[in-house]
C-alpha cells in the first residue's frame, strides 16, 4: 500500500507542474491506514499571462471569425488580457477597413455583396482598360519612385508601363502586377509581404500596411470598386486599408476608373476626392461628380481612343 502511494503521489505531482495551462493544481492523496483524511501535496500559483501584441492579437481575432460567425468583447478582452476598450478600439479598426461587421457588444463577420475576382474582372471591358492602361503609363517620368495597388485596371497600367520600358521603381501589393512589370528590365519591382488572397493574387494584412507605411513615393496608382461625388470605395476584403495606406505615402495620388464604376458607393469608404491629384477615365464624368472633382481640384484626364504609341 505506501508503495502504490508514493507512486501516485508522484504520478500527481508531475501532472500538476508539467501542464502550463493548470492556473491552480492541487493534488491529493490518501495515506496508507488513514481514515478519511487527504493530504495536500502541491499547490501552484496561478501562471502569469503573455499579452499579445495589437497585430498579433487582430491576427487572432480575425482568425476566431474564420471560425465561428460572431465574437464578443468581454470575451476577447478576457482572453487577451486587455481591456474592453482595447478591444473595441480594435474591432473599430478592423471595421474601417471592411474586414469586420461591427454589432452590438461585439463583431461579425462582413456580408459582402457578390463581387468578380480579378480574373473574371480582367475579361470585361478590356478595352476601356486598355486606353486607361496606356494613358496612366504615359504619366510616368523616367526614375520615378510609385506604389501600384492590385485590381485589373491597374494591372494595364502595369503592363504598358512595362512595354514602355520607363525605368522606375514600383512597390505593389498585387503577384499580378509584379509579374507584369518584370518583363522590363527597366523597371525594379518591391513586392509586399501579407496575407494572400486568392481571388486576387494579391496580399492584404497589417504586415502589408507596415511595409507600404516603411516606404514613401512620388506617385501612386490605385483602382476603386465604385467612385461618385461622396468618395471612393472599395468591396474587395482588406483592400481598402492597403489603398488608403498607399495614399498617405504618395506626394500625388492617381485614380483609374472606367466609366462602369461610376455609381453608388460601395461597402467601405477609402478616400475622400480631395485625397486624389488626379482621374484617369475612359469618358468625361457625369454631374454631379464631375462638379464634386472640379470642387475638390482634381485633375480629369480622359483616355483618347487613338490606341497608337
Amino acid at each position: 500500500m505506501a508503495r502504490f502511494a508514493v507512486a501516485k503521489r508522484n504520478k500527481c505531482l508531475a501532472k500538476s507542474w508539467e501542464n502550463p495551462q493548470f492556473a491552480r493544481t492541487v493534488c491529493r492523496f490518501r495515506h496508507p491506514g488513514a481514515v478519511g483524511e487527504d493530504t495536500i501535496l502541491a499547490e501552484r500559483e496561478p501562471a502569469p499571462r503573455l499579452r499579445l501584441r495589437r497585430k498579433e492579437r487582430i491576427g487572432q481575432i480575425l482568425l476566431e471569425l474564420k471560425l465561428r460567425p460572431h465574437v464578443r468583447i468581454a470575451e476577447l478582452s478576457e482572453r487577451f488580457d486587455v481591456s474592453a476598450e482595447t478591444i473595441r478600439r480594435d474591432l473599430e479598426s478592423l471595421s474601417e477597413e471592411g474586414l469586420v461587421n461591427r454589432a452590438h457588444g461585439g463583431a461579425s463577420q462582413p456580408a459582402h455583396r457578390h463581387y468578380p475576382g480579378i480574373d473574371e474582372r480582367n475579361r470585361a471591358r478590356v478595352e476601356e482598360r486598355e486606353r486607361i492602361g496606356r494613358t496612366a503609363a504615359a504619366l510616368v517620368q523616367p526614375g520615378e519612385t510609385l506604389m501600384i495597388d492590385a485590381g485589373s485596371t491597374t494591372l494595364q497600367f502595369a503592363r504598358f508601363l512595362a512595354y514602355r520600358g520607363t525605368p522606375c521603381t514600383v512597390l505593389t501589393n498585387s503577384l499580378s502586377v509584379a509579374t507584369a512589370l518584370g518583363h522590363s528590365a527597366d523597371v525594379s519591382v518591391v513586392l509586399c509581404p501579407g496575407e494572400y488572397l486568392s481571388p486576387e493574387n494579391a496580399v492584404i494584412g497589417p504586415d502589408a500596411i507596415e511595409f507600404i507605411a516603411r516606404h514613401s513615393v512620388r506617385r501612386c496608382f490605385i483602382g476603386a470598386s465604385s467612385v461618385s461625388e461622396t468618395g471612393v470605395y472599395e468591396t474587395v476584403r482588406g483592400f481598402a486599408a492597403i489603398k488608403r495606406a498607399i495614399l498617405a505615402q504618395a506626394r500625388e495620388s492617381v485614380l483609374l476608373a472606367d466609366c462602369s464604376k461610376f455609381r453608388a458607393p460601395d461597402m467601405t469608404r477609402v478616400a475622400a476626392l480631395d485625397d486624389l491629384t488626379a482621374v484617369v477615365v475612359d469618358r468625361i464624368p457625369y454631374e454631379p461628380f464631375a462638379g464634386a472633382l472640379a470642387q475638390a481640384g482634381v485633375q480629369v484626364l480622359v483616355a483618347g481612343e487613338d490606341t497608337s504609341e
